[in-house]
């Protein structure tokens, strides 16, 4: 097998030589790299309360505090993938990606969030969906929690009740049933920063609690008992047979120090264990359980505030155990870079006391100069993500990692080059992390297409498709990024030159000409098959 292999890169290497790209042989990405685009199901499906669906926290936050989002929008109808699936899986065959990454609507499935009542139209939906994507030997990553908890389960106190461990571990076994034999990868929960400290610490995200420095951190708390419930159910009793991974989708921007003084070298770590480490650390370190610094941070703080108790909550031993080690890979989403530096001693950042802000005790920045994109707090710098990757391969001893979500907003229509131009340098800066020692397994555009932006509405758009959301069909038109990123899947190489670029119809790709060799031994060799059968190391 390796002598085809090596007969299959040689070939491609001849193919590029012959049509003079030989100055852009380099970077490649492994012929096993996988790439995919990414949604999630409140920002695209629409149908809002169609065929049984029940009422999500953004259902309520969109419709009753309409002055939340900046354009006073909502995700009631969207891109409208819940009429027009056919046409998303045919934009991910013309993206040509390996994988197609999702979340499934809580309400839509159960739409009062409990197993009592389980929705046939909402399984039929996703059914569809999935069949749909496996016919066209792209596989489904099926993340479970996207931020849309059930309206009913926020009014028992949501993520800060522990009663939601055994309600979202419900949730997920109807998942493993009606849809494990076909779903290879799942990810538990997205983002639980933003779950914890921007929907009940402020007022950004849902359910918008706007209550620093306690119920945060009881989210965070229950979170990862439930991330970790969920892991050990689906070990127990579904991987046995259904052989998929699981793991979960961690989230921060790279924490740069403003400048080499020693206190803005100790406010990037502090900022890193705080954003990242809060939820990586329990899972990914040797030894499990928050960071240490965390930890002592909030400690002190706490007494120093007359709370009897630190106000992030204990784990048991036993709950230390039962975390670390839960996840088949890190799934890591990052945009962009912060410049930090430390808060002074009189509080001059105003931090509300109690916080997480002030708990931290990191002030953030941006560089003037750096570009900008249409969302106040992205600013493409690709050597953040070197960096960040570089961090989780020391902190965490270079565990397998999957960039679940990078991308960029604008508002450039389908002419958007600083998308292209975001794309090849932040692809770039992850293949100097690759050639520096990092496991990237694979790497997920955000997003497949235009959509609602949470409480930025529609005034940014972060897609590789165009959606004309005035249209009937909300007709979706490939943007220059999707036909950049086409060629970059199919050569799995860097694409400077741009979508214009002639396309060598003798050019293919080392994995594909593999594959055909393969087919000539009469051995299977869909692709499907081939991602999912890839080998992701458990991290222990």
């Amino acid at each position: 097998m390796k002598f085809y292999q090596s007969l299959a890169i040689a070939s491609v290497t001849v193919l590029y030589l012959q049509n003079g790209w030989c100055e852009k042989l380099n970077p490649m990405f492994p012929p096993d790299f996988l790439f995919g685009v990414g949604s999630s199901a409140y920002q695209v499906e629409g149908g809002w309360n169609k065929h049984g669906k029940g009422e999500s926290i953004w259902d309520v936050l969109t419709h009753q505090y309409p002055e939340k989002m900046k354009d006073k929008s909502n995700a009631d109808v969207t891109s409208d993938s819940y009429h027009n699936w056919r046409r998303d899986v045919e934009m991910v065959r013309e993206l040509g990606v390996d994988i197609y990454r999702f979340s499934i609507s809580w309400t839509r499935l159960l739409p009062n969030g409990f197993v009592t009542n389980v929705n046939k139209h909402g399984i039929a939906y996703y059914n569809n969906l999935i069949n749909e994507l496996l016919r066209h030997n792209i596989t489904p990553m099926v993340t479970i929690y996207h931020w849309d908890l059930p309206a009913r389960l926020q009014e028992l106190g949501g993520w800060t009740n522990p009663v939601i461990i055994d309600y979202v571990t419900d949730y997920a076994k109807i998942l493993f049933e009606q849809f494990g034999d076909r779903v290879k990868i799942w990810t538990t929960i997205n983002e639980p920063w933003h779950i914890c400290e921007q929907g009940y610490g402020v007022d950004i995200m849902a359910p918008a609690m706007n209550f620093p420095g306690i119920p945060s951190y009881l989210c965070g708390h229950n979170v990862l008992k439930a991330h970790a419930e969920i892991v050990h159910l689906y070990r127990e009793r579904f991987q046995p047979t259904q052989k998929g991974k699981i793991g979960i989708t961690i989230d921060t921007s790279y924490a740069q120090a403003k400048t080499d003084s020693d206190d803005d070298k100790v406010a990037s770590e502090l900022a890193l264990q705080f954003y990242l480490g809060w939820f990586a650390h329990p899972i990914f370190s040797k030894n499990g359980n928050y960071p240490q610094v965390m930890i002592d941070r909030i400690d002190a703080n706490s007494k120093q505030q007359g709370f009897p108790r630190s106000r992030l909550p204990k784990f048991t031993p036993e709950e230390i155990k039962r975390i670390r080690g839960t996840s088949d890979f890190f799934g890591i989403n990052s945009y962009t870079t912060v410049l930090v530096t430390r808060n002074d001693c009189n509080n001059s950042a105003n931090f509300p006391i109690p916080s997480f802000n002030h708990d931290m005790d990191v002030v953030e920045s941006f560089d003037e100069n750096w570009t900008k994109s249409a969302s106040f707090w992205l600013h493409p710098v690709p050597s953040g993500m070197y960096n960040l990757l570089m961090w989780i391969n020391k902190e965490y001893d270079n565990p397998p990692v999957i960039i679940t979500e990078n991308g960029v907003s604008d508002n450039n229509g389908v002419n958007d080059t600083d998308r292209v131009t975001y794309f090849n340098s932040y692809l770039a800066s992850i293949l100097d992390a690759m050639k520096d020692g990092c496991k990237i397994m694979g790497y997920i555009a955000w997003s497949l297409m235009d959509s609602f932006e949470w409480t930025a509405g529609f005034s940014e758009q972060f897609g590789l498709y165009h959606v004309d959301f005035s249209s009937p069909n909300k007709t979706r038109t490939p943007k220059a990024s999707a036909k950049m990123f086409a060629r970059i899947v199919r050569h799995h190489a860097i694409d400077w030159k741009g979508p214009d670029r002639p396309e060598p119809s003798i050019i293919k790709h080392p994995s594909i000409i593999h594959e055909q060799i393969i087919n000539n031994s009469s051995k299977s060799s869909s692709r499907a098959k081939i991602v999912l059968t890839k080998k992701f190391e458990v991290h222990d």
